[in-house]
């Protein structure tokens, strides 16, 4: 049974179409949130093995500004690419061509590994007024103490892929795993955040297409980081960071943040890599405090 978002109540009172366009030689479906005359638009990227529906209780938070998220390829309701590895290049080129058929000029948000896609296509000419990352990846994953965790995962993932189908399928979309997966994410000591973080987990974490495009995937997320594409990026950066995070240290972080040309860091504490479950509102203030048409350095 769906438990009851905490975050319902906000987002009921934000409009939302869900939309189509092709991109690459396959079907991008995205949502579009708040009124089409808002004064700010902005396209939000999700993370590894999620959804649009992730980004909601922070697209709750944003009234009044246009918010447009599409289901990465391989992912929710988009199938995969055809004829292409879904390596980063691939979603970096992807991430262009569906912002220039739907989002032409919007402030752009990544979270997680949307962070490194969003990085790397503005650092490669993807046009955005200002550049918003939250948790994003900073230190490459197979470093750091962090590094024996991902090179289980990298396994399980191996494993996956190449078991007989139904079983490695089946291995994949495990809500056991996924449930440990949710649980050594969650800092909330709130029980209904708690539950609500798990029943999302439950209901869109397993919603990719197949396994070969899931395991790509992850190569792409633990095989990049957003150091590479900071140097590169001249436009306004709001980095939003979790004091606990588990992907990346917060140390990363900060040491991220001095490879940009122009950019803000906005440390929450007592949260780790689900700011956008646990903290919504926290980021939500950044982000409009950021994007605001008299903020500075607003284009």
């Amino acid at each position: 049974m769906t438990l009851a978002n905490p975050y319902a109540p906000l987002l009921d009172a934000i409009p939302v179409e869900r939309r189509e366009v092709e991109v690459m030689g396959s079907t991008t479906v995205y949502w579009v949130y708040g009124p089409d005359d808002a004064e700010t638009t902005i396209l939000a990227v999700h993370g590894y093995r999620g959804e649009h529906h992730g980004l909601e209780p922070i697209v709750a938070h944003l009234p009044g500004t246009r918010v447009i998220s599409p289901d990465l390829p391989g992912f929710g309701e988009t199938p995969p690419i055809p004829g292409r590895t879904h390596d980063l290049d691939t979603y970096v080129a992807w991430l262009t061509a569906f912002s220039a058929a739907t989002a032409q000029g919007a402030v752009l948000i990544g979270h997680s590994f949307g962070s490194i896609v969003s990085a790397a296509a503005v650092a490669a000419g993807l046009p955005t007024p200002r550049l918003v990352l939250i948790n994003p990846i900073g230190a490459p994953a197979l470093e750091g103490s962090k590094g024996f965790l991902t090179r289980l995962a990298i396994v399980y993932y191996q494993v996956g892929a190449k078991l007989p189908e139904s079983v490695g399928d089946k291995l994949l979309r495990s809500k056991a795993v996924v449930r440990i997966m949710s649980a050594s994410m969650t800092n909330s000591k709130d029980p209904a955040i708690r539950r609500f973080v798990r029943d999302q987990h439950d209901l869109y974490f397993s919603r990719f297409s197949d396994r070969t495009v899931l395991h790509e995937g992850f190569l792409a997320s633990v095989s990049n980081d957003v150091r590479v594409s900071a140097p590169l990026i001249d436009v306004p950066t709001l980095l939003i960071a979790a004091q606990e995070d588990e992907i990346t240290n917060i140390d990363d972080v900060r040491r991220l943040a001095t490879l940009f040309a122009d950019v803000e860091l906005v440390e929450i504490p007592n949260v780790g890599h689900l700011i956008h479950y646990e903290t919504p509102q926290v980021a939500a203030s950044a982000i409009m405090r950021f994007v605001a048409p008299s903020a500075p350095g607003t284009r």
